[in-house]
């Protein structure tokens, strides 16, 4: 499993993260099988968020099914995720205080190394978020913070008034759902739908200030439209690239998938998402592939971008 250092807190962390978004319909068994072989596999961090399962409910089967050793515990990173509520944002200073208080009972910890912001408040009043990381850190409940689909300026508004470095921002991203990296490849070509930036440089903004990126959606199409791996009806000459470039490296199309993404030079992670334990090994392996410029170009118009 390749390891990078998350943003610039020298701790050392897996390029693939384990997502537990879907674990509420498995068994303790299972929970306990998926958790397990990521570890096995190198994964040290494993993602959370209130509002998967609803209120809390994920986090509570994880906490149920799962004992980490202190040593264990020692080496893996809890994260989790505040803000969306039942129709609604919120990142009042009571919110982000009562629901951290949720995760950390849910999840049977007394801490979260990582709190993310999750989408973006509109209603956002960057002192109270403060409030609530100066209370958090404060006491011990959160060794870190950060955001998940911030813009460039929103991240930049909330350090008007946030002490903490913000270390991560999770975005979606796949090879077929790369604006954040295609625009910037297309700059400055007028009429061009790939040339238009609607993220605000997110990408270079991350590398600018050390903050890690972790994909989520790796194998998503689009926004929750299906996997493009195997779907030859809408990505027939991509998954012929996967295919060559799987038995190239030894992988699964899967794991090239994840190669490309880890390849780029901003040491981005893969959220996986998946309860199948087999998918979190191919991940794993194709996080160790690493792609040449020419593999990884061809990848990226295979999907269907243009390289001017």
């Amino acid at each position: 499993m390749k390891t990078q250092q998350l943003s610039r807190t020298g701790t050392e962390v897996s390029s693939v993260v384990l997502g537990l978004m879907r674990i509420d319909a498995l068994d303790d068994a299972a929970v306990r099988d998926l958790v397990s072989t990521a570890l096995d596999a190198g994964v040290t961090m494993l993602d959370h968020a209130d509002v998967y399962g609803g209120d809390h409910l994920c986090e509570r089967r994880f906490g149920d099914a799962v004992r980490l050793t202190p040593e264990q515990r020692e080496k893996v990173q809890l994260v989790s995720k505040v803000g969306i509520r039942d129709g609604y944002f919120d990142f009042s200073t009571e919110h982000i205080l009562s629901s951290v208080d949720a995760s950390l009972e849910a999840l049977r910890t007394d801490h979260l190394d990582v709190l993310l912001l999750h989408r973006p408040d509109a209603l956002v009043e960057p002192e109270e978020v403060a409030a609530a990381f100066d209370q958090l850190e404060a006491s011990g409940k959160v060794r870190h913070f950060g955001v998940s689909n911030h813009t460039p300026l929103q991240q930049d508004l909330l350090r008007t008034a946030v002490r903490q470095p913000l270390v991560v921002n999770q975005v979606q991203l796949s090879i077929t759902h790369a604006p954040l990296v295609a625009t910037g490849v297309a700059s400055n070509m007028r009429d061009l739908d790939q040339s238009v930036h609607r993220d605000g440089g997110m990408l270079d903004h991350a590398r600018l200030h050390g903050t890690t990126l972790q994909a989520w959606s790796p194998f998503q199409g689009g926004f929750f439209t299906g996997t493009f791996i195997g779907d030859r009806e809408n990505y027939a000459e991509l998954n012929d690239v996967l295919d060559e470039l799987a038995q190239t490296h030894g992988v699964t199309p899967t794991g090239i998938a994840t190669a490309w993404i880890t390849r780029h030079p901003a040491d981005i992670q893969v959220v996986l998402g998946s309860t199948k334990a087999q998918r979190v090994l191919e991940v794993a392996a194709g996080s160790d592939v690493r792609l040449s410029r020419p593999e990884w170009y061809r990848l990226f118009t295979a999907a269907g971008y243009l390289v001017p």
